[in-house]
């Protein structure tokens, strides 16, 4: 028998000798003990690999080697060799012999396997084995797990590899054309969040939102996923994935991601009205999931949907394996901390938590490998047009352009919602709301954007030291208020756009 796993060759050392039963088997298998001194397991499994379907193979179990010789043999052949001894009582391994021989090959008694000297000589092997596992209560799964960890396949922490990027504000702070930025840095994109964020990138000749997959999507080949927390739209999710080419080898969707219906969409109308919601669903698709089935319809998952059925599955050995390779990780959180269920001035917030901190939790990376949060913040916040909550110190677009000498149809013709189309609304640089949310997030970096609001004369600049003096001074302030660096700064809606001030890379 012989299986493949994702880069890993299962095989069984009776199938290296043919399709025989077990009794049949043991004979052969002395026979070439006897010939070879026990070096034909190691050489049949070299000739397997060298074959071209192997490519890529970059580990190979082996099921199993019974005698000293063997192994001798292995260790010979293979750079590295870690030997793993399954053991059970006696009456466990009887009844695992009478069960499976039941369906398969009966040619031969368990006292009578036992008593043939090769297998009878397979407890001699404890003694040199790397390590000694007890699977008399264990299932098969569990046992996996602990050989897995003794291999170092399950991402034990290693150094931080993840970068988090959440917004500061209201949302709406440009967090898409940062995060499209500094896409091709990373292994690794994830997302997580729903359709009501829309994250705009730069492209020629229009720009694209994207609503589901991460922003730097169309800008490199790392791979993709959508955390277990997003809540997905089912036609706007293919309809990006078609737009951007994007296969099932390069995305993952977890099983539990959650599926919004029509009748999410239809129950949000109302908050559309009282704290001008996106209207998306998310809402009340996300309330059908935390009542567990007892509010109608019943939840759909990703796991539940045939056309998501390519993309669909487990999502944390993904992330274990990028731990184990020291693959990036780049985690671009949705909408703004001001805006978090929790956090943010209820009820004029979304429904789910905006932070750094439940980013990650819904995507299911442990803080532990957190290497950089980089939070984002507008020059001047804005909120979603309508009854959105308060928004201290509320201009007009008449105002930002007054003061940074900006054509004013401009801005209000660029300043509507990325989701809904609807009217912005603007205010001052809340520091009182900047310094909670440095707070709340802790980030280690952060990237200012619409530095052409503070002053038009920004729009030209491509060194720090080009911006205008009443920006440089704005700069300064923000690294006094949050103690860490304000690593990028952007000065309009352009490829070339992003002053680059970071230390890290």
């Amino acid at each position: 028998m012989e299986r493949r796993y994702p880069n890993i060759l299962v095989v069984s050392t009776g199938s290296l000798i043919g399709e025989l039963t077990r009794k049949d088997a043991q004979i052969q298998g002395d026979k070439l003990d006897e010939d070879t001194q026990g070096r034909w397991v190691a050489a049949a499994i070299a000739s397997r690999l060298r074959s071209p379907e192997m490519q890529g193979v970059e580990a190979v179990v082996v099921d199993s080697a019974k005698i000293d010789d063997q192994l001798t043999g292995l260790r010979e052949a293979f750079e590295s060799v870690f030997h793993v001894h399954l053991h059970a009582p006696i009456e466990v391994l009887r009844d695992r012999f009478s069960s499976r021989d039941r369906d398969t090959d009966a040619s031969i008694s368990f006292d009578d396997a036992l008593s043939h000297p090769t297998e009878a000589a397979v407890q001699e092997l404890r003694g040199k084995a790397d390590v000694l596992i007890d699977t008399s209560r264990l299932p098969p799964e569990d046992a996996s797990v602990m050989v897995g960890s003794f291999l170092g396949m399950h991402g034990q922490f290693k150094s931080p590899v993840v970068d988090v990027l959440i917004g500061g504000q209201y949302g709406s702070e440009g967090k898409g054309h940062i995060a499209h930025y500094l896409s091709t840095e990373y292994d690794l994109l994830v997302r997580v969040g729903g359709p009501n964020a829309g994250h705009t990138i730069y492209e020629r000749p229009r720009s694209y939102t994207h609503h589901h997959l991460p922003s730097g999507t169309r800008n490199c080949q790392a791979k993709l996923v959508l955390g277990a927390g997003a809540c997905l739209l089912l036609p706007r999710l293919l309809e990006e994935i078609n737009q951007c080419e994007v296969s099932p080898e390069r995305l993952t969707i977890d099983p539990q991601a959650m599926l919004i219906e029509a009748s999410d969409q239809k129950s949000e109308q109302a908050l559309i009205r009282s704290i001008a919601s996106t209207g998306q669903g998310v809402g009340y698709a996300t309330a059908r999931k935390v009542l567990r089935g007892n509010l109608k319809p019943r939840v759909t998952l990703a796991r539940d949907v045939p056309e998501l059925k390519p993309f669909v599955r487990e999502t944390i050995p993904v992330f274990e394996r990028a731990y184990a390779d020291g693959g990036k990780i780049f985690l671009e959180g949705t909408q703004g901390t001001g805006l978090s269920l929790h956090h943010g001035l209820y009820p004029s917030v979304t429904s789910r938590d905006t932070s750094a901190s439940g980013c990650l939790a819904e995507a299911g990376i442990s803080p532990r490998y957190v290497r950089k949060i980089i939070m984002v913040c507008r020059t001047y916040p804005i909120r979603v047009g309508g009854e959105s909550g308060e928004l201290r110190g509320e201009l007009t677009w008449d105002d930002i352009a007054q003061r940074a000498r900006l054509d004013p149809d401009e801005l209000k013709r660029v300043e509507k919602g990325s989701t809904t189309g609807r009217d912005r609304r603007v205010g001052e640089f809340d520091w009182t709301m900047y310094r909670r949310a440095v707070s709340i997030n802790g980030p280690t970096d952060i990237a200012l954007t619409f530095a052409d609001y503070v002053d038009s004369d920004n729009l030209n600049a491509r060194r720090f030291e080009q911006l205008s003096e009443a920006t440089v001074s704005f700069v300064g302030e923000l690294e006094r208020v949050a103690g860490a660096p304000v690593s990028l700064i952007t000065t309009r809606f352009h490829f070339r756009s992003i002053i680059d001030r970071r230390a890290w890379r």
